[in-house]
């Protein structure tokens, strides 16, 4: 984690106004949002300057390898890393820890969702990083799988990605893992979508507690819970799109958790609630006094942006939901907000939309205790955001869409003919770790790990084999969707590598 110095993070209140008025609807692209710069692009937030100096690294990790279980090692919903170090000769060494999701989930031979453990994979890493402008291989972090540890319940059995509805769950807790923070106690926090909770483990993986959803995020159909993924509920989160993402804020004292995409009651009906999602809640909650608090002390509207699927400069009809948040300070997160266009999609749409956004909660309105927050008020009616509440601040940070870059490491985004090196579906994990050079002291290295969704032909789940390999137009085999790791090079103003332990 990492602590910015709160001086560099300040700014007016004139231009805050200015910038919360800008930004009180979300932005739109009609096509694809694609960057051409190969060098060092520097952005202005809040009266600092942040560069982005560009893609640096790439790593991939085999869609058919095996984890500790004996199942496909799938999923890269979430990560973080520990033991970070430099080495002498420039590289980095550490440990990565990633969380799989729900495990194969209607791919290729699987039908509807599988009895798929909870679990956390654990890896050693190294990252020589790419420098110069030669043409180079995606080979600059390699990964080592060095085992994993399942997650158990209250009643000490393991979770299931079964959908709650299905039979075969009865009497067990369902589990679509998505987002993961680690504690200083080496405990960590792993966020649902099922049930949109945040459940607390101890460093074995063993549950310590639950935050459970405020009422207006609650999935509920009749005046009852309705946790199945399988369709949306009357209010309350929307099916596949709970908590995505969760984060520890610099110092332990706070849990940020972020909603991939607007509640249903945020939203517009039928075929217009694609687009209209894009007014999403983030949470602050305490963690001080109790791990597992009742309530957020804040709440915040995140804008997201919309895009056209197809990028075909017709209006837009999807929101780029957010897959991670990782925070940078109290008020202050780094969020991924992405389409779903690329390889294992089986669509041959663009790259449309694929960016790291840097936020701002200062200025914006604390919805916490209201009955925005403690009822199904909606924020939003219509996907149209209340007047008089204010969202947080943001900009571009970091643009996946480079094919230049991409290029230089060997990587493409031609999903007409996606292959091997085609940028994958979904990008859904964030870690930021120090360069640890003393020439650049505010340089840091980001990390975005992808799902792959286990899309390999070569699967096993539970003694089970099954086929989920990614196909041609023509329905002939066309390979694996590996899971890929890329890594940015950015530097972060007023912050250095003492505030990030």
């Amino acid at each position: 984690m990492i602590r910015f110095a709160r001086p560099l993070l300040f700014a007016a209140a004139s231009l805050l106004a200015m910038a919360t008025a800008v930004a009180a609807q979300p932005t739109a692209w009609s096509r694809p949002n694609v960057a051409t710069a190969q060098g060092a692009v520097t952005v202005e937030f809040q009266g600092a300057k942040l560069v982005n100096h560009g893609l640096v690294g790439a790593g991939r990790l085999a869609a058919s390898t095996r984890d500790f279980h004996g199942d496909t090692l799938g999923s890269f919903s979430a990560m973080a890393i520990t033991d970070w170090r430099r080495l002498a000769d420039g590289t980095y060494a550490g440990s990565l820890t990633t969380l799989p999701d729900r495990g194969p989930n209607g791919v290729g031979t699987i039908v509807g969702t599988s009895d798929y453990a909870g679990r956390l994979h654990r890896f050693s890493f190294t990252f020589a990083p790419h420098v110069g402008a030669g043409v180079a291989a995606p080979d600059q972090v390699t990964l080592t799988p060095t085992g994993g540890l399942l997650l158990k319940d209250a009643k000490g059995q393991t979770f299931t990605g079964l959908d709650p509805a299905e039979p075969a769950a009865a009497g067990r807790t369902s589990l679509d893992s998505e987002g993961l923070a680690i504690a200083a106690d080496g405990g960590f926090y792993v966020s649902d979508e099922y049930a949109a909770n945040i459940y607390r483990f101890d460093k074995t993986g063993a549950l310590m507690g639950v935050i459970a959803p405020v009422a207006a995020v609650a999935p509920m159909s009749g005046g009852a819970l309705t946790l199945t993924g399988a369709k949306a509920p009357d209010t309350g989160r929307r099916n596949n799109q709970g908590l995505e993402g969760v984060s520890i804020v610099p110092g332990g004292k706070r849990l940020a958790a972020l909603l991939q995409s607007a509640t249903v009651q945020d939203s517009a009906p039928g075929k217009d609630a694609d687009q209209s999602r894009a007014n999403t809640r983030l949470f602050l909650y305490d963690i001080s006094k109790t791990a597992t608090p009742a309530a957020p002390v804040a709440e915040y509207v995140v804008q997201l942006p919309v895009f056209r699927n197809k990028g075909d400069g017709a209006a837009p009809d999807k929101t780029a939901a957010q897959s991670e948040i990782l925070a940078l300070n109290d008020h202050q997160f780094l969020v991924l907000a992405r389409d779903g266009n690329g390889r294992g999609n089986g669509a041959t749409r663009p790259a449309v939309y694929r960016s790291v956004l840097l936020i701002d909660t200062t200025g914006a309105t604390n919805l916490a205790g209201t009955p925005y927050e403690t009822s199904t008020r909606p924020i939003a009616p219509n996907g149209v955001l209340e007047a008089g509440i204010v969202p947080v601040g943001q900009v571009e940070l970091v643009n996946l869409i480079n094919p230049g870059q991409l290029a230089r490491l060997g990587l493409n985004i031609d999903n007409a003919a996606s292959n091997a090196f085609t940028l994958p579906e979904k990008f859904e994990a964030l870690a930021l770790e120090p360069a640890l050079d003393p020439k650049t002291p505010h340089d840091a290295f980001l990390f975005i790990g992808s799902d792959n969704d286990f899309q390999t032909a070569s699967g096993m789940v539970g003694g089970v084999a099954f086929d989920a390999g990614v196909k041609a137009a023509d329905g002939s085999p066309a390979g694996d969707t590996d899971n890929l790791i890329l890594v940015y090079r950015l530097t972060l103003p007023g912050w250095s590598p003492t505030a990030a332990r």
